[in-house]
């Protein structure tokens, strides 16, 4: 007795989990094919798309399953996967990650402490980052949160024109937050 075992192509590619589908994964009737120079060869039948991406040796790629009929195309998967993580990496790369620098007060700061603070404000300005500004009470200091609030209002007043204010000195508990970004 002879017993035959029917095996898969272990050339073919393999999806991955979040990536499109391709070849036989692809579960419409009806697709809307542009073949590998890029012309739009218009609605066809799944079976004829395989059969067109097997006579040239590629893969079909479902680009856009949203759309009815969805669009594929016959190109490389390796290729098309390695563009698309290109992309991917291009677009990190260009990406301009924006990080908040917290700078803490009381209200009864000396005149030294204040330029140093303003001082490193403007450093952090100046780098393009946002400064969080934290102003403290303790005790009795609360009751009079106008004296942090004078301060406050003081930053703003000497970084006028290196900064703009996003979030207005605004009392939190026993904390008040005020917060600036590079203008």
């Amino acid at each position: 007795m002879e017993v035959t075992i029917a095996t898969e192509n272990t050339n073919a590619p393999v999806r991955d989990g979040d990536g499109p589908r391709i070849n036989q994964d692809i579960k419409a009737k009806e697709v809307r094919l542009i073949n590998y120079n890029g012309e739009n060869l218009g609605v066809v039948s799944l079976k004829e798309a395989l059969h067109i991406a097997e006579d040239v040796g590629l893969d079909l790629i479902e680009i856009s399953p949203q759309v009815n009929p969805p669009v594929c195309k016959v190109l490389d998967y390796g290729k098309y996967k390695y563009e698309q993580q290109k992309k991917k990496n291009e677009a990190k790369k260009n990406q301009k990650v924006v990080s908040i620098k917290e700078l803490k007060l009381r209200p009864m700061i000396d005149t030294h402490d204040y330029e140093v603070k303003l001082k490193q404000a403007k450093k952090f300005l100046a780098q393009g980052d946002k400064v969080k500004f934290t102003m403290r009470f303790k005790g009795r200091e609360l009751s009079a949160n106008d004296m942090g609030k004078e301060v406050l209002n003081k930053l703003i007043e000497d970084l006028e024109g290196i900064c703009k204010v996003d979030a207005a000195p605004k009392l939190e508990g026993k904390q008040m937050f005020m917060m600036v970004s590079p203008a």
